[in-house]
């Protein structure tokens, strides 16, 4: 019998702080692993993920599909053994009111831009 690989991997929050490190096998679909963290997140966060569609996961630049297992994400840190890995987290913002969404909707009719300016 196979021996599963373990991948020891920490979530990093927008503000800095951890969740883990926790070791996961390498079949963990991405999705299962986001059921994981909405599960750990820390009740004092506001604003916490409620589903796996609210979170990203990116590791190495890249955002971690659903879909995929740690194994087909190819991990960097996979290939180190003991090697821990940070994965940055990041949240939609949850949708307050939908009547900002309206008044977004009736500028653009009216030639209004969409635009975001950074």
């Amino acid at each position: 019998m196979a021996v599963q690989e373990l991948v020891e991997i920490k979530f990093r929050l927008a503000d800095g702080s951890d969740i883990g490190p926790n070791k996961y096998a390498s079949s963990t679909t991405v999705a299962s692993l986001k059921d994981k963290l909405i599960a750990q997140w820390p009740k004092d966060k506001d604003n916490g993920p409620r589903t796996t569609n609210d979170v990203k996961l990116i590791n190495a630049g890249r955002i971690l599909e659903n879909s995929k297992t740690l194994g087909e994400s190819r991990l960097p840190a996979v290939e180190v053994p003991g090697g821990v890995i940070t994965m940055h987290v990041v949240v939609r913002p949850p949708v307050n009111d939908r009547n900002n969404d309206k008044l977004k909707d009736d500028s653009l009719e009216k030639g209004g831009c969409a635009c975001t300016i950074l």
